[in-house]
């Protein structure tokens, strides 16, 4: 039987319309899980327990009427620290920030909030998002849960332990240059950079998106026509756009899928990884799908240029500090 913790978020919601299960519950098992866990994986900024198990009480209400306030009430979720919620402070990963109270939440944190998910906290990320690990100067060192000598990726390093760690279902990252898509590889859980534009961000900052961390692909696809709403605050944000988020098993024969093993730069792919995907294309192509090679695009020209970039942001991170800071 699986652990209430380990529950997905479209198994639970099922469980709180049947009335196996209960927010209250849910919240209480999962807060259990993370009391015996983080001491060791590190994983949280700021958890709010007592908040989550009030809204577990009023979620568990809802439920009970049978007009639940959204499509993830009652359902747990962590919240990346520079994802904005109203009266958390955002350092950013670094001991150099002041800790001022964020005014209001950001927009999927709102639009989360909106449909009734519980937030239990935020989680943890590097120094302004800027390595690919758990490492900062104001969180202790964040590890990975499948062995707590390994690195879980950044810099969404927090969200990709939590949801490994089985820290409730649904987790919210960002994403420039791999801070999802690096920890959900480290961690071996599933997760999505959306289009530029797609999930608002605030402030707007052109490349950076919200995106799901979860355990499986529903869950995230769940969590995305959520956070995908509009919102004012990004002049970026796209027009909405209906998208059918069902991820119910479609018939593969036909569809287009591209192979990419070599990005044209960086380090070789290793073997077992290759061979790993491979195995899979194989499975598709079998099974009618379209699968064609696609080349390398990236050059040793184009990497640099993107290093360059880093350390420009860098740059403007640490000039927007105050002299004592900067020390």
């Amino acid at each position: 039987m699986t652990a209430i913790h380990d529950i997905s978020a479209t198994d639970l919601l099922a469980a709180y319309k049947s009335k196996k299960l209960s927010p209250v519950e849910v919240v209480d098992a999962v807060i259990g899980h993370i009391d015996q866990w983080e001491p060791r994986i590190k994983a949280l900024y700021a958890p709010d327990f007592g908040s989550a198990r009030k809204a577990a009480a009023e979620s568990e209400k809802r439920w009970q009427k049978g007009a639940p306030a959204g499509v993830l009430d009652g359902v747990p979720i962590t919240i990346k620290e520079n994802i904005a919620t109203k009266g958390v402070p955002v350092p950013l990963g670094t001991a150099a920030t002041d800790l001022v109270p964020a005014a209001s939440d950001a927009p999927a944190a709102a639009r989360v909030r909106e449909a009734g998910a519980i937030i239990l906290s935020k989680t943890t990320m590097p120094d302004y998002g800027m390595l690919s690990s758990g490492r900062s100067s104001f969180h202790p060192l964040t590890r990975n849960p499948w062995n707590l000598a390994w690195n879980p990726g950044g810099s969404s390093a927090g969200a990709g332990a939590a949801a490994a760690a089985g820290y409730g279902p649904l987790h919210l990252g960002t994403d420039i240059g791999g801070s999802v898509r690096l920890p959900a590889a480290w961690n071996g859980i599933f997760t999505l950079k959306p289009s530029n534009g797609r999930v608002p961000v605030d402030p707007p900052f052109l490349g950076r998106v919200a995106g799901p961390m979860t355990r499986t692909v529903a869950d995230s696809a769940l969590l995305l026509s959520v956070i995908t709403e509009p919102d004012w605050r990004d002049h970026m944000n796209l027009p909405p756009h209906a998208i059918d988020w069902n991820v119910a098993p479609r018939d593969p024969r036909g569809l287009k899928i591209g192979l990419h093993l070599d990005a044209g730069c960086g380090m070789p792919v290793e073997a077992e990884t290759k061979a790993a995907i491979e195995a899979a294309a194989k499975l598709f192509a079998d099974a009618g799908a379209v699968v064609t090679p696609v080349p390398a695009f990236m050059t040793g020209e184009m990497l640099n240029l993107q290093d360059i970039f880093w350390r420009a942001r860098s740059w403007n991170d640490f000039v927007a500090l105050s002299p004592e800071k900067q020390a």
